[in-house]
């Protein structure tokens, strides 16, 4: 059998919906939606799509860490906005963390994420190199 890690962020949240940031499993890692909140619980960048892809990204990143994968590590992330205009600020955004790395993607619009602030939501999953 193989090993699970959770990774919890202490969200009050999680305990209620059920779910962790993230989870490793063996070399794969699945990092949940992740939208752009700040240490404080609140929405960060407010209007700025492409502030709020670089937050989720950090996140993400931060994820990955502590279950001991890196950004390199990412073979496929899941963009999700509000608005699909706003996607070269957003394509922008995640150019800039994974240019080198070439992940495949996906953006979609969707209708609302959970707080009418949010605008961006993104997902990962890793595989960390042997």
């Amino acid at each position: 059998m193989t090993d699970r890690l959770n990774i919890h962020t202490g969200a009050p949240w999680e305990a209620i919906v059920g779910y962790c940031r993230a989870v490793r499993v063996g070399s794969q890692v699945a990092v949940t939606g992740t939208a752009a909140v700040g240490e404080d619980g609140k929405v960060v960048g407010v209007g700025d799509a492409y502030a709020q892809t670089k937050r989720c990204l950090e996140i993400i990143e931060k994820a990955l860490k502590d279950a001991g994968a890196t950004l390199s590590d990412v073979v496929r992330t899941r963009i999700f906005v509000t608005d699909i205009s706003q996607w070269e600020s957003v394509g922008r955004a995640h150019g800039e963390m994974f240019g080198e790395i070439f992940p495949a993607t996906t953006m979609v619009e969707v209708s609302a994420l959970i707080d009418p602030e949010m605008l961006v939501e993104i997902e990962a999953d890793a595989i960390i190199a042997d």
